[in-house]
């Protein structure tokens, strides 16, 4: 009963806008209910006419209404259900998606894609099974309660030996139930293990070709022990439930042994009590073996939505900005300032973590900078935080005077054009609007080479699939369609030939230059760097020199 009571309150919560929503549950529950009590109502007429004493005045009349009501009533509940479980289902990925890209991005990043992933796919289809059958549960229950009420009509004295005996059933059920919900939960968190292991399959699936120990070891230390916990949670709590449905079977089995061998011969209990009794008790265990059979799923859903609620308070807690949709985009900007900026990894910089800081830089609109290092200086961070895509842990930064702070660092952001080293390509180009979107796109594929093998038709690109290089170039014409002030290139230029790199430093960025644009480079291309207006090292996390071309210097930190 909690697992239904977990839900309907989660349907509840999450219908509070739909109109008439507690309305529309409550006839989805009471005509289930009817349903149910009118199959027992037709095996009440049933068994009475077999016995030939009718229990209604006119039952040919009230077969045949039953008969009507029965369907009609059980159509009513799974429509109702049905139309306000889509809704809410909907609700619920989308109110996931929306608190997913309002959380800040090295929340995501703790949180992990694995974990996410399993969120949106597995819990939303466990509720999505579990909502489609709460319709049905609510048919068996009303065949339950309406079959004990017609026994309490034939005779109180047995149904309260029945109630003992059924309480009895219920008491070790719940025991056994707090086993199997524990089982389910583990079994949900080796879930999100193995979601990361997929991904690992499927990203790495290069890798793993060609070390052959690898991979060996990756199905030996992962694979197999994330399954077998799996197979194994799954079997012990499935196991829990078929054990209880059989051992209230048995219960019911006793209970007609008891009516049969221990009340036969009592006075007070005719043939018509026993005969009722003994027709109802069997009746009764098919819709009982269907709820057994439904709350294994109801479980699996109630585990499903803790895990929703979970990453829901999670992600809330996390995200500290303002909404997306209230931020107004940037429309120009002079001087861009970091004040003695830190961010650490873990949020601790006391600890013995990697991080960048404290840093006191200032850009000016319309130069182009570039930003060098080794790996691991500190390069990437740094440009995640000028973004604004990490929020500093100390310091301030300032645009055109004005601090970035949660209310406003969404509408900074819109400063920003970007291609990361770990960029993703959209085939679509969501987002851009103007007539001349293709035509404008058509232009830009010409230009970096593309034509001959991407067409763009309606926003949309013929196909992605294509080598490192040409994908970035592609990121590219995304990026240079978006017209912002500043743009952002990672190691843009490590993945492209000679030829094609030489395009990029020597035609594109002084064009976006040109264009009053503010460009950073991340490079590692010594060779080009006295193109840039001004040039930044990181080491450590520290700025350890930064140049202007005509040698001067300014402090960096």
């Amino acid at each position: 009963m909690l697992e239904i009571v977990k839900l309907l309150s989660y349907l509840l919560r999450m219908s509070r806008h739909i109109s008439f929503s507690h309305w529309t549950i409550a006839a989805a529950l009471a005509t289930g209910l009817i349903s149910g009590i009118g199959l027992t109502g037709l095996l009440a007429i049933i068994s009475s006419l077999l016995v030939g004493r009718p229990n209604v005045e006119h039952p040919l009349y009230a077969f045949a209404a039953l008969c009507v009501v029965v369907p009609t009533s059980r159509l009513i509940s799974q429509s109702l259900f049905n139309s306000l479980a889509t809704r809410v289902l909907f609700e619920t990925r989308l109110q996931s998606c929306r608190k997913i890209l309002a959380a800040p991005l090295r929340s995501l990043e703790e949180i992990g894609p694995h974990r996410l992933l399993a969120t949106l796919t597995d819990d939303i289809t466990s509720l999505t099974t579990a909502f489609t059958q709460i319709p049905l549960l609510c048919l068996h229950v009303g065949v339950v309660v309406a079959c004990l009420a017609y026994m309490g009509w034939l005779s109180w004295r047995m149904l309260l030996i029945i109630l003992g005996i059924m309480a009895v059933g219920l008491f070790t059920y719940n025991l056994s139930m707090g086993v199997a919900r524990k089982y389910l939960t583990l079994l949900r968190e080796e879930t999100d293990k193995m979601f990361a292991q997929f991904r690992s399959l499927i990203h790495g699936a290069k890798e793993l070709k060609l070390h052959r120990r690898r991979r060996e070891a990756f199905v030996a230390s992962e694979l197999i022990p994330t399954g077998d916990a799996i197979r194994r949670f799954t079997f012990l709590g499935n196991n829990i439930f078929v054990a209880s449905a059989v051992w209230g079977n048995l219960l019911f089995f006793i209970a007609i042994g008891i009516l049969l061998f221990g009340f036969s011969t009592t006075s007070f209990v005719d043939a018509r009590v026993m005969s009722g009794f003994t027709l109802f008790l069997l009746y009764i265990l098919t819709p009982l073996e269907a709820v057994f059979q439904i709350l294994p799923n109801l479980g699996r859903a109630a585990a499903a939505v803790r895990k929703l609620d979970r990453l829901g308070i999670d992600l809330t807690s996390r995200s500290v900005e303002a909404s997306p949709e209230a931020a107004d985009p940037v429309a120009s900007w002079r001087q861009l300032e970091l004040s003695r900026v830190q961010y650490v990894y873990g949020g601790d910089a006391a600890a013995d973590h990697f991080g960048i800081g404290p840093l006191s830089l200032t850009f000016h609109a319309g130069d182009i900078v570039f930003i060098t290092g080794g790996n691991g200086s500190g390069k990437s961070t740094l440009a995640k935080v000028l973004t604004g895509l990490y929020v500093p842990d100390a310091g301030e930064i300032q645009l055109d005077g004005q601090p970035v702070t949660n209310e406003n660092r969404e509408s900074y952001r819109q400063l920003f054009a970007t291609v990361f080293a770990d960029f993703y390509l959209f085939q679509n180009l969501m987002g851009l609007d103007g007539d001349r979107l293709d035509a404008a796109a058509r232009d830009y594929l010409v230009r970096l080479q593309l034509d001959g093998k991407v067409k763009v038709e309606n926003g949309v690109l013929s196909t992605i699939d294509l080598s490192q290089g040409q994908r970035k170039r592609l990121a590219l014409l995304t990026a240079y369609m978006e017209q912002r002030p500043v743009y952002l290139f990672d190691e843009w230029a490590a993945d492209q030939d000679p030829q094609f790199k030489a395009v990029f430093y020597f035609e594109l960025l002084p064009e976006l230059k040109a264009r009053g644009r503010t460009v950073f480079v991340i490079s590692h291309d010594d060779q080009y760097y006295a193109l840039a207006d001004r040039l930044i090292k990181m080491k450590d996390g520290q700025v350890e020199w930064d140049q202007r071309p005509a040698g001067t210097e300014r402090a960096g930190v």
